[in-house]
Protein backbone atom coordinates (compact mmCIF):
# COMPACT_ATOMS: atom_id res chain seq x y z
CA UNK A 1 0.00 0.00 0.00
CA UNK A 2 1.41 3.19 -0.82
CA UNK A 3 -0.18 6.89 -0.59
CA UNK A 4 -1.12 6.48 -3.63
CA UNK A 5 -3.42 3.77 -3.53
CA UNK A 6 -5.86 4.44 -1.14
CA UNK A 7 -9.49 2.90 -2.45
CA UNK A 8 -9.52 0.97 0.87
CA UNK A 9 -10.33 3.77 3.38
CA UNK A 10 -13.96 3.41 1.06
CA UNK A 11 -14.70 0.16 2.73
CA UNK A 12 -14.16 1.47 6.24
CA UNK A 13 -17.61 1.02 7.27
CA UNK A 14 -17.48 -2.77 6.66
CA UNK A 15 -18.08 -4.94 9.70
CA UNK A 16 -17.66 -8.22 8.02
CA UNK A 17 -17.01 -10.09 4.46
CA UNK A 18 -14.00 -9.21 1.98
CA UNK A 19 -14.05 -5.24 2.17
CA UNK A 20 -14.03 -5.66 5.95
CA UNK A 21 -10.82 -8.24 5.35
CA UNK A 22 -9.19 -5.69 3.02
CA UNK A 23 -9.59 -2.70 4.88
CA UNK A 24 -8.31 -4.28 8.51
CA UNK A 25 -5.86 -5.93 6.74
CA UNK A 26 -4.11 -2.99 5.01
CA UNK A 27 -5.01 -0.74 7.79
CA UNK A 28 -3.24 -2.66 9.89
CA UNK A 29 0.18 -2.37 7.07
CA UNK A 30 -0.49 1.54 7.19
CA UNK A 31 -0.64 1.74 10.98
CA UNK A 32 2.46 -0.49 11.58
CA UNK A 33 4.47 2.23 9.41
CA UNK A 34 2.95 5.43 10.45
CA UNK A 35 3.27 4.97 13.91
CA UNK A 36 7.13 4.42 13.90
CA UNK A 37 9.65 6.87 14.76
CA UNK A 38 10.96 8.16 11.72
CA UNK A 39 12.50 11.88 10.16
CA UNK A 40 10.77 14.55 8.07
CA UNK A 41 10.72 13.94 4.25
CA UNK A 42 10.27 15.71 1.48
CA UNK A 43 7.11 14.37 0.85
CA UNK A 44 5.58 15.21 4.15
CA UNK A 45 2.84 17.49 2.99
CA UNK A 46 1.23 13.67 0.76
CA UNK A 47 1.82 11.77 3.55
CA UNK A 48 -0.42 14.48 5.69
CA UNK A 49 -2.88 14.85 2.93
CA UNK A 50 -2.92 10.76 3.18
CA UNK A 51 -3.30 10.55 6.98
CA UNK A 52 -6.07 12.85 7.11
CA UNK A 53 -8.02 10.05 4.72
CA UNK A 54 -6.52 7.25 6.57
CA UNK A 55 -7.86 8.92 9.97
CA UNK A 56 -11.03 9.37 8.56
CA UNK A 57 -11.81 5.85 7.24
CA UNK A 58 -10.36 4.61 11.02
CA UNK A 59 -13.43 6.99 12.65
CA UNK A 60 -16.05 5.42 9.95
CA UNK A 61 -15.07 2.34 11.41
CA UNK A 62 -14.83 3.09 15.20
CA UNK A 63 -18.47 4.74 14.12
CA UNK A 64 -19.81 1.42 12.87
CA UNK A 65 -18.79 -0.54 15.98
CA UNK A 66 -20.25 1.95 18.25
CA UNK A 67 -23.64 1.35 16.12
CA UNK A 68 -22.81 -2.41 16.78
CA UNK A 69 -22.69 -2.44 20.54
CA UNK A 70 -25.20 0.18 21.28
CA UNK A 71 -27.99 -1.95 22.21
CA UNK A 72 -25.63 -3.44 24.96
CA UNK A 73 -25.65 0.09 25.92
CA UNK A 74 -28.99 0.66 26.84
CA UNK A 75 -29.29 0.77 30.80
CA UNK A 76 -25.55 1.89 31.40
CA UNK A 77 -25.71 3.63 35.14
CA UNK A 78 -23.99 6.99 35.59
CA UNK A 79 -23.53 6.61 38.79
CA UNK A 80 -20.36 5.97 40.13
CA UNK A 81 -21.18 2.70 42.44
CA UNK A 82 -23.87 1.52 40.21
CA UNK A 83 -21.55 1.84 36.80
CA UNK A 84 -18.44 0.29 38.59
CA UNK A 85 -20.96 -2.46 39.38
CA UNK A 86 -22.18 -2.62 35.99
CA UNK A 87 -18.46 -2.22 34.84
CA UNK A 88 -17.45 -5.60 36.87
CA UNK A 89 -20.29 -7.29 35.50
CA UNK A 90 -18.75 -7.58 32.13
CA UNK A 91 -16.38 -10.02 33.47
CA UNK A 92 -19.20 -12.43 33.21
CA UNK A 93 -21.82 -11.20 31.23
CA UNK A 94 -19.93 -9.52 28.80
CA UNK A 95 -19.40 -10.64 25.01
CA UNK A 96 -17.13 -13.16 25.00
CA UNK A 97 -16.68 -14.37 28.43
CA UNK A 98 -16.29 -17.82 29.69
CA UNK A 99 -15.90 -18.48 25.58
CA UNK A 100 -15.46 -22.82 25.89
CA UNK A 101 -12.51 -22.46 23.47
CA UNK A 102 -9.78 -21.63 26.16
CA UNK A 103 -10.28 -24.56 28.42
CA UNK A 104 -9.80 -26.45 25.23
CA UNK A 105 -6.39 -24.07 24.78
CA UNK A 106 -5.29 -25.38 28.20
CA UNK A 107 -6.05 -29.09 27.86
CA UNK A 108 -6.48 -29.95 24.55
CA UNK A 109 -4.57 -27.74 21.56
CA UNK A 110 -1.97 -29.80 20.01
CA UNK A 111 1.64 -27.75 19.83
CA UNK A 112 0.52 -26.88 15.81
CA UNK A 113 -3.32 -25.32 17.05
CA UNK A 114 -1.58 -23.31 20.15
CA UNK A 115 0.86 -21.91 17.63
CA UNK A 116 -2.00 -20.73 15.54
CA UNK A 117 -3.83 -19.91 17.76
CA UNK A 118 -0.80 -17.35 19.56
CA UNK A 119 -0.18 -16.22 15.95
CA UNK A 120 -3.59 -14.70 16.02
CA UNK A 121 -3.68 -13.11 19.62
CA UNK A 122 -0.18 -11.47 18.96
CA UNK A 123 -1.59 -9.81 16.07
CA UNK A 124 -4.54 -8.26 18.06
CA UNK A 125 -1.70 -7.20 20.41
CA UNK A 126 -1.60 -3.20 19.94
CA UNK A 127 1.20 -2.72 23.00
CA UNK A 128 -0.39 -2.16 26.05
CA UNK A 129 1.93 0.23 27.08
CA UNK A 130 2.11 2.71 24.42
CA UNK A 131 -1.85 2.71 23.98
CA UNK A 132 -1.86 3.34 27.49
CA UNK A 133 0.74 6.29 27.18
CA UNK A 134 -1.55 7.86 24.64
CA UNK A 135 -4.67 7.70 26.95
CA UNK A 136 -3.54 8.98 29.22
CA UNK A 137 -2.66 12.38 27.98
CA UNK A 138 -3.98 15.54 29.33
CA UNK A 139 -6.40 12.79 32.11
CA UNK A 140 -7.42 13.69 35.79
CA UNK A 141 -4.42 13.63 38.31
CA UNK A 142 -6.08 10.92 40.21
CA UNK A 143 -6.59 8.88 36.97
CA UNK A 144 -3.72 9.70 35.38
CA UNK A 145 -1.70 8.62 38.51
CA UNK A 146 -2.84 5.29 38.29
CA UNK A 147 -2.14 5.12 34.93
CA UNK A 148 1.68 6.14 35.45
CA UNK A 149 1.69 3.24 38.14
CA UNK A 150 0.14 0.72 35.56
CA UNK A 151 2.20 1.55 32.86
CA UNK A 152 5.50 1.69 35.50
CA UNK A 153 4.53 -2.24 35.71
CA UNK A 154 4.24 -2.68 32.25
CA UNK A 155 7.87 -1.19 31.67
CA UNK A 156 8.63 -3.95 34.35
CA UNK A 157 9.70 -1.36 36.78
CA UNK A 158 12.56 -0.30 34.86
CA UNK A 159 13.95 -3.72 33.97
CA UNK A 160 14.38 -4.50 30.41
CA UNK A 161 13.85 -7.93 31.02
CA UNK A 162 10.39 -7.61 32.77
CA UNK A 163 9.02 -5.44 30.57
CA UNK A 164 5.48 -7.05 29.26
CA UNK A 165 6.08 -6.44 25.41
CA UNK A 166 9.37 -7.51 25.05
CA UNK A 167 7.76 -10.31 26.98
CA UNK A 168 5.22 -11.37 24.34
CA UNK A 169 8.23 -10.64 21.26
CA UNK A 170 10.21 -13.59 23.31
CA UNK A 171 7.82 -15.86 22.99
CA UNK A 172 6.75 -15.18 19.58
CA UNK A 173 10.69 -15.41 18.43
CA UNK A 174 10.97 -18.44 20.15
CA UNK A 175 7.43 -20.41 18.44
CA UNK A 176 8.79 -18.69 15.22
CA UNK A 177 5.57 -17.31 15.02
CA UNK A 178 4.82 -15.08 11.50
CA UNK A 179 1.78 -12.53 12.56
CA UNK A 180 2.10 -10.42 9.27
CA UNK A 181 -0.95 -9.15 8.53
CA UNK A 182 -1.04 -11.49 5.49
CA UNK A 183 -0.72 -14.57 7.92
CA UNK A 184 -3.78 -13.18 10.28
CA UNK A 185 -7.55 -13.25 10.21
CA UNK A 186 -9.24 -10.19 9.41
CA UNK A 187 -10.96 -10.00 13.31
CA UNK A 188 -7.60 -10.10 15.02
CA UNK A 189 -6.23 -7.34 12.86
CA UNK A 190 -9.57 -5.28 13.46
CA UNK A 191 -9.49 -5.72 17.27
CA UNK A 192 -5.83 -4.05 17.25
CA UNK A 193 -6.56 -1.37 14.43
CA UNK A 194 -9.83 -0.40 17.05
CA UNK A 195 -7.85 -0.15 20.53
CA UNK A 196 -5.13 2.41 18.08
CA UNK A 197 -8.02 3.99 16.82
CA UNK A 198 -9.52 4.71 20.42
CA UNK A 199 -5.96 5.36 22.05
CA UNK A 200 -4.70 8.06 19.62
CA UNK A 201 -8.04 9.99 18.99
CA UNK A 202 -8.68 12.45 21.70
CA UNK A 203 -12.25 12.29 20.82
CA UNK A 204 -12.72 8.29 21.68
CA UNK A 205 -10.21 9.02 24.74
CA UNK A 206 -12.57 8.05 27.28
CA UNK A 207 -13.86 4.68 25.07
CA UNK A 208 -10.08 3.75 25.35
CA UNK A 209 -9.71 4.19 29.07
CA UNK A 210 -12.51 1.65 29.19
CA UNK A 211 -11.21 -0.66 26.71
CA UNK A 212 -8.32 -0.65 28.30
CA UNK A 213 -10.15 -1.13 31.95
CA UNK A 214 -11.76 -4.29 30.52
CA UNK A 215 -8.52 -5.91 29.08
CA UNK A 216 -7.30 -5.78 32.85
CA UNK A 217 -10.27 -6.99 34.08
CA UNK A 218 -11.05 -10.27 31.34
CA UNK A 219 -7.52 -11.57 30.79
CA UNK A 220 -6.19 -12.86 33.52
CA UNK A 221 -8.56 -15.83 32.93
CA UNK A 222 -8.00 -16.73 29.55
CA UNK A 223 -4.00 -15.61 30.22
CA UNK A 224 -4.36 -18.30 33.09
CA UNK A 225 -5.86 -20.75 30.09
CA UNK A 226 -3.24 -20.18 27.74
CA UNK A 227 -0.45 -20.76 30.25
CA UNK A 228 -1.40 -24.22 31.34
CA UNK A 229 -1.94 -24.98 27.60
CA UNK A 230 2.14 -23.81 26.88
CA UNK A 231 3.30 -25.47 29.91
CA UNK A 232 1.40 -28.21 29.09
CA UNK A 233 3.07 -28.82 25.53
CA UNK A 234 6.58 -27.91 27.31
CA UNK A 235 7.91 -24.83 26.24
CA UNK A 236 9.90 -23.44 28.77
CA UNK A 237 8.74 -21.41 31.72
CA UNK A 238 10.76 -18.15 31.10
CA UNK A 239 9.38 -18.39 27.41
CA UNK A 240 5.72 -17.95 28.86
CA UNK A 241 6.36 -16.17 31.14
CA UNK A 242 4.19 -13.21 29.57
CA UNK A 243 0.62 -15.06 30.02
CA UNK A 244 2.13 -16.57 33.48
CA UNK A 245 2.09 -12.75 34.79
CA UNK A 246 -0.89 -11.48 32.92
CA UNK A 247 -2.91 -14.30 34.92
CA UNK A 248 -1.64 -13.11 37.95
CA UNK A 249 -0.95 -9.33 37.99
CA UNK A 250 -3.83 -7.83 36.12
CA UNK A 251 -5.95 -8.55 38.85
CA UNK A 252 -4.57 -6.70 40.99
CA UNK A 253 -4.26 -3.96 38.13
CA UNK A 254 -7.73 -4.02 37.92
CA UNK A 255 -8.35 -3.41 40.54
CA UNK A 256 -7.13 -0.48 40.94
CA UNK A 257 -7.92 0.60 37.47
CA UNK A 258 -11.66 0.03 38.53
CA UNK A 259 -10.95 2.31 42.13
CA UNK A 260 -8.39 5.04 40.77
CA UNK A 261 -9.41 5.61 37.00
CA UNK A 262 -13.24 4.55 36.64
CA UNK A 263 -14.66 6.05 39.77
CA UNK A 264 -13.41 9.46 40.32
CA UNK A 265 -14.03 9.79 36.06
CA UNK A 266 -17.08 8.80 36.35
CA UNK A 267 -17.80 11.03 40.20
CA UNK A 268 -16.35 13.99 37.92
CA UNK A 269 -18.45 14.28 34.78
CA UNK A 270 -21.16 11.15 35.16
CA UNK A 271 -21.81 11.72 31.09
CA UNK A 272 -18.40 9.93 30.91
CA UNK A 273 -19.80 6.36 32.20
CA UNK A 274 -21.62 5.64 28.61
CA UNK A 275 -18.17 6.45 26.94
CA UNK A 276 -16.09 4.32 29.24
CA UNK A 277 -19.14 1.53 29.06
CA UNK A 278 -19.02 1.68 25.03
CA UNK A 279 -15.16 1.27 24.88
CA UNK A 280 -15.54 -1.76 27.06
CA UNK A 281 -17.86 -3.15 24.97
CA UNK A 282 -16.30 -2.44 21.92
CA UNK A 283 -12.86 -4.38 22.78
CA UNK A 284 -15.00 -7.13 24.44
CA UNK A 285 -17.49 -7.40 20.59
CA UNK A 286 -13.81 -7.58 18.78
CA UNK A 287 -12.75 -10.61 20.91
CA UNK A 288 -15.63 -12.23 20.62
CA UNK A 289 -15.71 -11.98 17.12
CA UNK A 290 -12.06 -13.54 16.82
CA UNK A 291 -12.80 -16.38 19.25
CA UNK A 292 -16.08 -17.55 17.19
CA UNK A 293 -13.57 -17.02 14.07
CA UNK A 294 -11.28 -19.49 16.02
CA UNK A 295 -13.48 -22.05 16.99
CA UNK A 296 -14.45 -22.31 13.39
CA UNK A 297 -10.92 -22.68 12.04
CA UNK A 298 -10.33 -25.37 14.43
CA UNK A 299 -13.53 -27.13 13.86
CA UNK A 300 -14.33 -26.60 17.29
CA UNK A 301 -18.32 -26.56 17.63
CA UNK A 302 -18.37 -30.14 15.18
CA UNK A 303 -15.38 -31.69 17.39
CA UNK A 304 -17.26 -31.01 20.47
CA UNK A 305 -20.71 -32.34 18.90
CA UNK A 306 -18.94 -35.77 17.86
CA UNK A 307 -17.55 -36.00 20.92
CA UNK A 308 -20.88 -36.01 22.64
Amino acid sequence: MTLNDLSWTEHADALDGPDFARFHGELAKYNGVQIEPGFPTQTWREELEGLARVMRAEGEYVEAARTAVAPLLADVPTDVDGFIAWFEGLRDDGPGQGDPLFPWIAEEATRDEMLWFLTQEVAGEAGFDDLLAMTQVKMPVAAKLEMARNYWDEMGRGRESAMHGPLLERLASYLDIDARPECVLPESLALGNAMLAMARSRRYCFQSVGALGVIEMTAPTRAGFVADGLKRLRVPTKKRLYFTLHAVLDVKHSECWNREVLRPLVAEDPARAVAIGEGALIRLWHGARCFERYRENFGFDSRRSEAA
